[in-house]
């Protein structure tokens, strides 16, 4: 059911000068488009649709959006039932001869073929709009309450005085059946089901499909509307569809309605940005838990958390916990996040082989308990070892085609996403059957980690219904890495690591570099020079008064630094720490460290200083009180600069390569903290 407020109506034209825009440009532009593409899940070729509208949305970023709108006789009721009676109503309005069809622009009552949706929309695209929109979604999780703002700013008159404002809910990612008799967006099959995107689900700022009324429409115009949507936990009767909060889009557009005539044109359109908030003044959020990339021949993972903050008040401070296959990881972040404000936490991770479930949890923000959590799929890939003598080596595949030879594509990518090789497709083969065998090489240099993949874009592989195809990946010796005559028959993909060793493995480990998260809680680091990846890393550490040693696995990053938190640590006491490297059997200690802890709750200079952006592009601000001056040191401890400091700071960083850097900050006292800050443009 649809639960909407209007709370601020438009105000006439003279009183604007009293206030500014803040989303919308006043910079006259031409339209931006949108397609409300009629399908429906019973339809075959309507997947060709999808497909058209998704390579349009492509062409176009933030210029073109799709709204597939399911109605008639393909949209069943069935689950995921798309139907809607706003939907309904706006399918209504337009001649429909035949599906799959759409109307851009609403640039005429009778809809269009699918074929001339591009060319409609690009002669839309290049006529001059009457106005601009723009606006934001604000979105408190735990109500389902959207505070939404659109402004509309008229930078030409339109025809006619009466225009209206539709801001419409979109929803992505939605998992259900779809008839498609040619296999038209494979794209979007996952297994056996299909994934709907951009599927219309609500008009949500009007009772009415077709928008709320707004005036005047003359240039120099500025119409602020502001709406409260209670969004739904589902949409559809019978068999509704689940409202997913992470996969909503909100899409305003204007439109002329000419009296006497069901012409309704689209003058401009624009998607809203979306927010996480609350009215609580300490509110971070989880947007998002995700992999840096399990393409790596290495357990030691990133895990990037994406969090926002959605309270009032700026968070300067939060602590983090990862947990899985019950491991706990801790990890501390520092900085200034504004209100509705980004950052992205890395938290290094050991990742067994295969596919595991992590679950972090924000459990403080700004010295205070908090408790919000999300999970995410975590894997590590088995990999082959290759071990090689000189720089480089060559490997040979030998992949026997069906007859659809045109279907298969294979590619070889470095660590970084670098392609080293790649090939097909191939001819595809005259009769009913056949096989063609084709040997390609490619090099691979030493130490590199290399994922193999070979596609077959249908998704049936190459065996056996059309020949028996194969592949079969060789080192340099001759000896099977991947594949055999047998694996034809993969489905759409298969793939594997290949671990190229060069030299002896060995180790470098440098001296630890220790940052204060709190005064009983650090991170430490140490750089890592290596050949053949460690078997583990990490830190011993002990108080100077004890023998006892503690222990404390790390992970190395893609800077090569070996990375560990440790928390609890005795207070005002002086401990002593060295990193190593086991290689092959053998220990490699780095040298030994000393760094003292606090006393919680009573060191005024240390709890004062403050350190943003935390990381930073170009300028580092370091404030606090009674600082006198601050050093600068790579992650190798070398020294980078000095300066001094009345009060607060303005730290230059756009000549520092990106990675990790200490600060140390002094106070007219003779009083001195380490922070670590890190440079990412």
């Amino acid at each position: 059911m649809k639960k909407f407020t209007l709370a601020l109506l438009a105000v006439l034209a003279f009183s604007f000068s009293l206030k500014a825009q803040q989303y919308v440009s006043t910079t006259p532009s031409n339209r931006n488009v949108i397609l409300e593409e009629f399908t429906g899940r019973n339809c075959g070729y309507c997947t060709d649709g999808h497909r058209i509208g998704n390579e349009i949305m492509a062409e176009f970023p933030g210029r073109f959006w799709a709204i597939n709108i399911h109605d008639g006789g393909y949209a069943p009721t069935s689950y995921p039932n798309f139907n809607t009676t706003d939907g309904h109503t706006i399918a209504s309005g337009f001649s429909i001869s035949g599906y799959p069809t759409g109307n851009v622009n609403r640039s005429s009552n009778v809809c269009q073929d699918r074929g001339q949706w591009r060319s409609i929309a690009v002669q839309q695209m290049g006529q001059a709009a009457e106005c601009n929109i723009g606006g934001m979604v604000v979105v408190n999780p735990a109500s389902r309450i959207a505070t939404i703002t659109v402004e509309v700013y008229y930078t030409g008159n339109s025809t006619v005085d009466e225009n209206y404002l539709t801001v419409v809910m979109l929803q992505d990612s939605i998992l259900g059946s779809q008839s498609d008799y040619g296999n038209y967006n494979p794209g979007q099959w996952v297994g056996s089901q299909y994934c709907h995107m951009h599927i219309f689900r609500d008009v949500v700022n009007s009772t009415s499909a077709w928008g709320d009324a707004i005036s005047p429409t003359t240039a120099g115009t500025l119409i602020t509307r502001t709406y409260t949507y209670e969004i739904p936990e589902t949409i559809g009767s019978p068999n509704g569809v689940e409202v997913d909060l992470d996969n909503i889009i909100f899409l305003a557009y204007v439109t002329e309605r000419f009296q006497g005539t069901p012409t309704r044109p689209v003058l401009t359109a624009n998607e809203l940005d979306m927010v996480t908030g609350s009215d609580e003044p300490i509110f971070p959020f989880i947007k998002s838990v995700s992999q840096e990339s399990a393409s790596t021949c290495t357990h030691s993972k990133i895990v990037n958390v994406k969090v926002q903050n959605g309270g009032t008040e700026t968070l300067t401070s939060l602590k983090f916990e990862a947990e899985l296959e019950g491991e706990t990881v801790s990890m501390g972040w520092e900085g200034e996040l504004p209100q509705y404000g980004i950052e992205t936490v890395e938290i290094p991770v050991e990742v067994p082989f295969g596919s595991h479930n992590i679950t972090v949890k924000v459990i403080e923000a700004n010295g205070t308990p908090f408790n919000a959590e999300s999970s995410a799929a975590v894997s590590c890939q088995e990999w082959t070892d290759v071990e090689i003598d000189g720089e480089e080596t060559e490997i040979e595949l030998q992949l026997m085609q069906d007859k659809f030879g045109n279907q298969i594509t294979w590619e070889a990518t470095a660590s970084d996403g670098t392609v080293l090789a790649s090939g097909g497709p191939y001819a595809m083969l005259m009769g009913g059957t056949g096989t063609q065998l084709h040997i390609e090489r490619f090099t691979v240099p030493a130490n590199e980690c290399v994922k193999f993949s070979i596609y077959d874009n249908v998704g049936n592989g190459m065996c056996c219904s059309y020949g028996h195809g194969y592949f079969i990946l060789y080192d340099a010796n001759d000896n099977v890495i991947f594949g055999d005559e047998d694996d034809g028959e993969f489905g759409s993909e298969a793939s594997t690591l290949i671990s190229v060793k060069g030299q002896a493995p060995q180790a470098t480990v440098g001296e630890t570099e220790v940052e204060m998260i709190t005064e009983i809680d650090v991170n430490f680091l140490s750089s890592l020079d290596y050949v053949g990846y460690p078997d583990e890393v990490g830190f011993e550490y002990r108080k100077v008064t004890s023998s006892t040693v503690n222990t404390v696995v790390g992970i190395i990053n893609e800077f090569k630094q070996i990375l560990a938190s440790v928390e609890g640590l005795d207070e005002a006491s002086i401990y002593m720490v060295k990193a190593y490297a086991i290689v092959e059997g053998q220990t490699v200690y780095g040298p030994e460290a000393t760094f003292n802890t606090g006393t919680t709750g009573i060191n005024e200079f240390e709890n004062s200083v403050k350190l943003y952006p935390n990381p930073t592009s170009n300028v580092l601000n370091v404030e606090g009180a009674n600082i006198a001056n601050v050093e600068v040191y790579n992650a190798m401890g070398q020294f980078v600069l000095s300066q001094e400091v009345e009060g607060q700071a303005q730290i230059s960083t756009a000549a520092m390569n990106n990675g990790i850097y200490f600060i140390r900050i002094y106070s007219q006292n003779g009083e001195m903290q380490t922070r670590m800050f890190s440079v990412a443009k």
